[in-house]
């Protein structure tokens, strides 16, 4: 067994791999870029290099500044986790041809699977059933269309060299192909380098399922039982589990069966996952699930097969690079319990799921479970690098268990001013459907209206706001308090008083409008006024808060809140509420004066409409790049554009003003 590993990667990724070495008496080494010097994974490690600035290409994805790294401490081993390097073949070969051990798949395995339309070529000639599709060298747009209304719609366009959902468009008619076509290609140009796509059927009802497989150097290849992710939204998972719901004996023998199949026939050699596609209308058989694609690298939803198996899959790889048998036998494998993984990401659903970079002032996740992440309180996420801040794993023995028990977890989530999806996440766990385990990847879009729900605070919520506002003794409105500081009848809510309670009528801002409340209290508090009980008065209703400063209790219900000089963060369901303690000035950039702002720094991709076109809401305006997506700006009304104020190729700054439609007469 080798000494010394580096991680070639950053995040959540590089610690998780740093535990088992470290629990193994591993010696860790980290990477990292300019934008990282004081990421988590930098402290985890042994020992640290910066390799570049903060730009992906210039450092995660230099190969060269990556095995330099290597060379100048000593490594004996490279882990690449997963994304960045981890299917780069070349890179893989310059590291074994540097002496240094290799803990990934053989170079020659990820080439064959790593271009899709090879990748299911070698599975047809290895009698693993593929989905129905174009995958030929004439790549014109129309030659493209034609094979796509060939095929009948809807389709799929993936990118050749695809992965992680980018380079992916579903099409659903003729007339809107080639606008996603090129939308595909410029997205697959900037992610991989490479614009090729290929067409698939799109399966109606699909569902995502995947096997985890495992072969060592002596040619012996097992799987570790399947996971189902079809919980998607735009093609990027957000909530996986393992085993999948309604998967039958026979159809897990058979899946299964042609998983091992496949990596067989590119003698595979570590981690890897084989993807299907199931079509899902008549439930999981064998006759409908087709190869989609291979990863060669460990997969982010790894958690869930290791919490049902008991496997660590990142010691099993150490040991296959090492060059050691797989440790068990595949009749030595079981399925125990069930188990959930749900991605949480910096992003905003309130503002279609942008992501959301910044500090994080406010960090808390829950005890209890299992939690991979790669940030900490204090830390940033970056505009540069993926979204994902962590993921929350549970184990229970049955999947109600663990879906309840996830929901818990992700409600507990407190992240602040870093928006994050926990709260959505939340209302996907405890929807009807998931909890029935009748989903499939088309479910976060059928499902919008209902899953939107909770993005507004409950009335208890507000009154959990005001709580806390008049347990940090704010004085404005309240009745009776003296001016005079040092006088005991001031003090706010704490006043002394003669009989009776104090009372006051304050007022927070939530999302630009006004709110109010009566306030009468404190009904109880220590001597340290350090608790404190108030009768709220809303229009909702009369609720009774108590509590300590950042803890409240409204009617029996608790609330973590976060207080900043300008307001009032009341945590609720995963979900984040700003009460504002005043009016914050007009925001520009809203939908009101029909300026369309970027919501983070990008490069412009497209402008679909010039000046004087007219508009409808909802339509685009104009297309950003940013964090390795593309995120369309649309028209906030009907109207007319006023301005584009940027052309395609060009590099825009936060909060820049991109674009303004004007309101229609």
């Amino acid at each position: 067994m080798f000494t010394s590993v580096l991680v070639a990667n950053r995040g959540e990724i590089a610690c998780r791999v740093f535990r088992t070495a470290k629990r193994m008496g591993i010696r860790t080494i980290a990477v990292y870029s300019g934008a990282d010097a004081k990421a988590l994974h930098v402290r985890a490690a042994d020992e640290a290099v910066l390799i570049g600035p903060a730009a992906a290409r210039e450092s995660y994805l230099d190969a060269d500044r990556v095995l330099a790294a290597a060379k100048a401490t000593g490594a004996e081993a490279i882990h690449p986790g997963y994304g960045f390097l981890s299917e780069n073949a070349a890179f893989a070969e310059a590291v074994m041809a540097a002496g240094i051990v290799w803990i990934g798949a053989p170079p020659a395995a990820i080439r064959a699977m790593g271009l899709k339309d090879a990748a299911k070529t070698l599975m047809v000639e290895a009698g693993v059933p593929v989905t129905p599709g174009y995958m030929g060298e004439d790549q014109s747009p129309e030659r493209l269309k034609a094979e796509a209304d060939a095929i009948g719609y809807p389709v799929l366009i993936k990118a050749v060299a695809g992965g992680g959902g980018k380079g992916m468009r579903r099409v659903d008619a003729g007339d809107a192909f080639l606008d996603a076509l090129g939308s595909c290609r410029r997205e697959a140009a900037s992610s991989f380098g490479d614009d090729r796509v290929l067409i698939e059927k799109y399966i109606l009802s699909p569902r995502h399922i995947e096997v985890q497989v495992f072969g060592d150097a002596h040619g012996e290849v097992l799987h570790l039982f399947e996971r189902d992710c079809s919980l998607q939204r735009r093609h990027q998972k957000v909530i996986e589990e393992a085993p999948a719901p309604g998967m039958d004996a026979a159809t897990r023998a058979a899946v299964t069966a042609a998983a091992v199949k496949a990596a067989k026939a590119v003698n595979y050699v570590g981690a890897g996952t084989i993807e299907f596609i199931a079509d899902g209308t008549e439930g999981l058989r064998a006759d409908r699930i087709w190869f989609m694609e291979m990863n060669t690298r460990l997969q982010v939803e790894h958690p869930v097969t290791e919490a049902i198996t008991g496997v660590d899959l990142v010691e099993w790889q150490f040991r296959a690079a090492a060059g050691e048998p797989v440790p068990l036998k595949q009749d030595e494998l079981a399925i125990n319990g069930w188990a959930m993984e749900a991605r949480l990401y910096a992003e905003d659903p309130a503002n279609g799921f942008l992501p959301s970079i910044g500090k994080l002032e406010h960090f808390v996740l829950p005890d209890g479970v299992r939690i991979d992440t790669g940030v900490e309180q204090g830390g940033e996420v970056s505009q540069f690098y993926d979204p994902m801040i962590a993921k929350l794993i549970v184990h229970a023995e049955t999947r109600e268990a663990a879906a309840e028990a996830l929901a818990e977890a992700c409600g507990s989530v407190e992240v602040w001013p870093v928006r994050t999806n926990a709260g959505f996440l939340v209302r996907c766990l405890e929807h009807p459907r998931f909890v029935a385990g009748d989903v499939d990847t088309g479910f976060i879009g059928a499902q919008q209206d209902d899953l939107a729900d909770g993005a507004l605070p409950t009335p208890e919520a507000v009154a959990a706001a005001f709580t806390s506002l008049g347990g940090e003794g704010e004085m404005d409105g309240w009745n009776g308090a003296s001016n005079d500081t040092t006088s005991p009848w001031s003090n706010g809510p704490f006043a002394f008083r003669m009989n009776g309670r104090g009372g006051a009528r304050l007022g927070l801002w939530f999302d630009g409008e006004p709110l109010a409340a009566k306030l009468e209290g404190p009904q109880t508090y220590n001597d340290m006024g350090e608790h404190f009980g108030f009768t709220v008065e809303t229009p909702d209703g009369q609720f009774h808060g108590y509590g300590s400063p950042g803890f409240t209790f409204v009617d029996g219900r608790p609330f973590s809140a976060f207080c900043t000089p300008a307001a009032i963060v009341i945590f609720e369901d995963g979900a984040a509420h700003e009460f504002k303690r005043r009016r914050a000035s007009a925001d520009g950039g809203t939908a009101s004066d029909g300026s369309l702002r970027a919501p983070m720094p990008g490069k412009i991709v497209a402008t679909p409409v010039k000046a004087g076109d007219v508009v409808t809401k909802g339509q685009p305006v104009i297309v950003l790049e940013a964090m390795k997506m593309e995120h369309a700006l649309n028209a906030p009304f009907d109207g007319v554009v006023g301005e584009v104020a940027f052309a395609v190729g060009d590099q825009v700054a936060a909060d820049a003003v991109l674009a303004v439609v004007e309101a229609g007469t």
